[in-house]
């Protein structure tokens, strides 16, 4: 609900509002809005950190989404390559 109130005041979000969000939903058991702010993270073109990663991945496990989880492991394992 914060979030979206940010977004109408035209308050711009950042890696760090995108990866509380993130971690918030995790903390929720939430994986599937985890997953959907992650994309919306990355359509807005803000490159998610370690946290986003971290929040993301423990939110798919907990949701038992292995294979999703994997795959942004995965993700974040390519990221840090080219770093």
């Amino acid at each position: 609900e914060i979030f979206e109130r940010m977004k109408k005041r035209g308050v711009a979000a950042n890696v760090i509002t995108y990866s509380a969000l993130i971690s918030a939903c995790e903390k929720g058991h939430q994986w599937k809005q985890a997953f959907q702010v992650f994309q919306q993270m990355k359509e807005a073109r803000i490159g998610p950190n370690i946290v986003a990663y971290s929040a993301l991945i423990s939110a798919l496990s907990q949701g038992q989404q292995w294979v999703k989880a994997m795959q942004v492991f995965r993700e974040l394992e390519v990221s840090l390559r080219t770093d």
